[in-house]
């Protein structure tokens, strides 16, 4: 079987073969597709690997709504101001 292939499996392997597929993605850092009647069911992801593309959403989300508002407000800060407005939010957390 190659790489590519073990990374498919049917879902009848989570219950039958579950530490070899947890090995799986905590040695790779790789999903494993689950198949179900031989269509594509679920995605089996490490933990590290769910929380690094839930942060990766959330900032991509981020950026987004402030390029949003980019269009609307006009208003521009200088380096000095924004690292200013930064350390006064800090300060005050």
């Amino acid at each position: 079987m190659t790489m590519h292939q073990e990374k498919i499996r049917p879902v009848s392997d989570l219950r039958n073969n579950f530490a070899d597929i947890s090995k799986t993605v905590h040695d790779t850092g790789e999903p494993v597709f689950l198949t179900k009647n031989g269509f594509g069911d679920m995605v089996v992801l490490s933990m590290e690997v769910y929380e690094n593309l839930q942060f990766d959403s959330q900032v991509y989300s981020h950026l987004l709504e402030a390029e949003r508002q980019a269009t609307v407000d006009k208003r521009r800060f200088s380096t000095k101001e924004t690292l200013n407005m930064l350390k006064d939010t800090i300060a005050g957390a």
